[in-house]
């Protein structure tokens, strides 16, 4: 069995999250510069078995594509040709509100808040929970 991966792809960082084996649990990941995220895939997907790569989708509140979306393309292009697993775009629409709240209800402080790169990992694993919530099963 594998993993599901999940990829907030930003300009200057990548989000990421993971299931577990079973495929029960979203838990983020890491958080890495842009312009080294397929060294982190090499490595990763040779160490672990991924099934899937859960990719955020970024549009705008009028269901339109985002001006990021402009970055997103091409690595998951990209992505496709390097890997032969499957791809899911899933709707990244106010995630990062969603991991600083989150951030916020779980008691940390104004510091800790402030790293984007933790901001960047748990808007991966909601990524990811969301398109867990969506599908029935396993």
């Amino acid at each position: 069995m594998g993993r599901i991966l999940a990829i907030d792809y930003g300009k200057k960082r990548v989000g990421i999250a993971v299931t577990d084996e079973l495929k029960i649990i979203a838990t983020p990941l890491t958080t890495v510069p842009t312009k080294e995220i397929f060294d982190f895939l090499k490595k990763y997907t040779t160490e672990n078995t991924v099934e899937l790569f859960v990719i955020g989708y970024a549009k705008q509140l009028d269901n339109t594509d985002s001006e990021s979306m402009k970055y997103i393309n091409p690595f998951v292009n990209r992505l496709k040709k390097l890997y032969k697993q499957p791809i899911e775009m899933v709707d990244e629409r106010f995630t990062s509100k969603i991991a600083f709240q989150t951030m916020i209800d779980g008691g940390m402080k104004k510091k800790q808040r402030q790293d984007k790169a933790m901001v960047d990992k748990l808007s991966a694993c909601i990524i990811l929970q969301s398109y867990m919530d969506s599908k029935p099963s396993f």
